[in-house]
This record gives C-alpha cells, structure tokens and sequence, in this order.
C-alpha cells in the first residue's frame, strides 16, 4: 500500500528509473500476490524468497541475497519503507555499500524497544539520507536525534494515497454478502504482533475481552496465519460471535473497514486508515508509534489487558470519537515524495556528487 503509489509518482516522471525488489518476506500469496495484483504493482525485476525465519535469520536472509542484486544494478539510491525486517535489511547492505538510503515512513517511534519494529525503525534511521516523514512527530522525533533538518522532508501518509485511489472501487465489493454479514454494526478484529499473539496467556487475555465485546456486537476477524495457528494450538475459546476469516484482499479488507462500527487492531497502518475513514478504532497496545491518530484521529489506546480494553470499548460507545484527517493525509504523498528524492539528488550533483540519473 505504501510502494504502489510511490512507484506510480516515480514512474511518471523521465528522471526516475524504477526498480523493485521484492524480499519475500510477506510470502503467502493472499497477503502479497494479491495486493500486488489489486494495487497495480509491476511485477518486482527481483525477488528474493527470503521466507520466514527468526528475526536474525530473516534480516540476514534478505541482506545476503540483496547484497548481489544492488551490485548488479549499481542504483543511486535505495527507498526502503517501513518498520519490517526488509527495511531494516535493504538500509543496512545499501549503506555498506555507500549507497544513499532513502526511508519512507521515517521518524516514527512508539518509544519501546520491547518491539522489534522499533529496533527496526530506530536502526534504519541511523544509517538513512533522506527522511520521507508521514506526521509532524516523526519531524521532532527525527531533529531530537540530531538529523540534518534539510534532510527531512513532511510528505503525507503513502498509506492513504492507496486509500484514496481504491475506495470507491472497494465500496462496490460485495465482501459483506460473500462472508453473510448481516446488515447492521459488526465489528472488524485483527492481530499480528508477535507480543500479542506469540504468548498464549496474553492472546487468551485480549480474546476474553473480545468474547465479551462480541455480546453486544459480532466481531469478524480477518486472521494472520501466524494468529490462526496460535489460537488452534493453544485451544482458546472463541465463543459464536466471534468469527474468523481467510486473509482478505486489499479492496475487500478496505470495504470492511469503511462499514464497520468499531475496528479493534493492533496494526500501525490500520491505526491511520480508520482515522482517514472516520471509524472508531481500538488499539490492542500500550502504545503507538502513530500519536496523531490518537491526537487528531478516532483512535484510542485500549492496552491489552481485558480490563483496559473493555474500559476503552465502554468509553467508546459513550462518546466515540469523530476525528480529523491529518494534514498532508490528501492523497498526494507520493508526488510530494518524488520531490523530495529529486531535490536530494540534485543537491547531491551540485555539492560535486555523482550526476544523478535516478533511483
């Protein structure tokens, strides 16, 4: 969501030569082979099938099979996105190799190194260039850390640029009718974070508030596999109006979300989604690396404990949230991203760098 329209503003544009590299960390056909297909992606000129693995494993994966790919293609640069292992990956061969390293989504932090998004995201920034920010607390964050401020760039959320071009088509899914959603409110659940669903006292405690919740409303969950397979094992109880769901593709997803009454989540990017669709979202977290959706949004911080969620549900059905969409969420963030990447590289040529000949 974040690369399909930064490769359609790069590709527009006579300067830029595009080339993506697809790790294979997100593997599973239903949660990338679909996206790609729906999004418009070009297929990736290199895939890497670095699968899964331990944190370690996967991080290394990736960087011995990248390493051969950018000495083939010798880039000027290297964009990474994100928080996941493949970030992390792609910065640290590129900035071995004395490539500049240009992080979208940058800045960002939820200030809990307990998370291996964080370590993700503190890392990628120590070694990046150039700095594509989505909300003002990345800038801050980013100028505490002693970044060049002529390096940051406040771009918008590439995240809603997908949003914005795909809604109305995925309005038209018939995603509820498929599933036999009824009308009337539903609730949309899902969990991936292995602090969430790597420990079977903590994913029974966020299930029990679930349980609860799921008496006033159904709640449909569209279940990562690695969420999937930890329920089975350990046996937790779901109760009827809990319903779980395969994967979804990115229009049909985007379709539940905008008609649901409530979305409970422990997703970054749903965290911004719901915010822009105005739809009251939970956060199953002690924090969040996005406050601006708390801030300005419809997001609340629920924890994770069943006490702290159904605190958070009973407050927000007193008073939900309306929000506002943060500034530079419009829709045009992956022009405004193009442009910062141009001015970076002409800065480059005109301090007596490689003549720039794109990215």
């Amino acid at each position: 969501m974040k690369v399909a329209p930064l490769m359609a503003a790069l590709a527009s544009d006579e300067r830029f030569e595009n080339i993506l590299v697809h790790t294979g960390q997100h593997y599973d056909e239903s949660m990338s082979g679909t996206f790609f297909r729906e999004l418009g992606i070009p297929s990736p000129r290199h895939h890497l099938n670095a699968g899964s693995g331990s944190h370690a494993q996967q991080t290394s994966e990736v960087m011995r099979r990248l390493e051969p790919v950018l000495l083939a293609e010798q880039p000027d640069g290297v964009l990474v996105v994100g928080d996941v292992n493949s970030t992390l990956a792609g910065a640290l061969v590129a900035a071995k190799l004395g490539i500049p390293v240009i992080h979208a989504e940058a800045g960002l932090r939820s200030f809990d190194r307990s998370m291996p998004e964080e370590i993700n995201r503190v890392a990628t920034d120590a070694i990046s260039d150039l700095f594509l920010v989505t909300e003002e607390s990345g800038r801050v964050n980013l100028l505490k850390e002693g970044k060049d401020p002529s390096r940051i760039a406040l771009v918008g959320n590439l995240m809603i640029d997908s949003l914005q071009r795909n809604l109305a088509a995925a309005l038209q899914s018939d995603i509820r009718d498929r599933l036999g959603i009824a009308d009337g409110a539903f609730g949309l659940v899902t969990l991936h974070r292995p602090a969430n669903v790597d420990r079977e006292e903590q994913l029974a405690e966020i299930v029990a508030a679930l349980r609860v919740i799921a008496d006033q409303i159904p709640l449909f969950w569209a279940v990562h596999p690695r969420t999937r397979e930890r329920l089975e094992r350990a046996k937790i109880a779901l109760g009827s109006s809990i319903h779980l769901l395969a994967p979804l593709g990115y229009r049909d997803f985007l379709h539940l979300q905008a008609k649901s009454s409530v979305i409970l989540t422990d997703s970054g990017g749903i965290q911004e989604e719901s915010t822009v669709l105005g739809i009251p979202c939970l956060t199953l977290r002690e924090n969040t690396e996005r406050p601006i959706t708390v801030e300005s949004g419809t997001n609340r911080l629920a924890g994770t404990r069943k006490e702290t969620i159904l605190q958070a549900w009973r407050e927000n059905s007193e008073s939900p949230k309306r929000g506002i969409i943060p500034p530079l969420w419009d829709g045009l963030a992956g022009e405004r991203c193009r442009e910062a990447i141009a001015g970076y590289f002409s800065s480059r040529a005109a301090a007596g760098h490689k003549e720039f000949s794109g990215a």
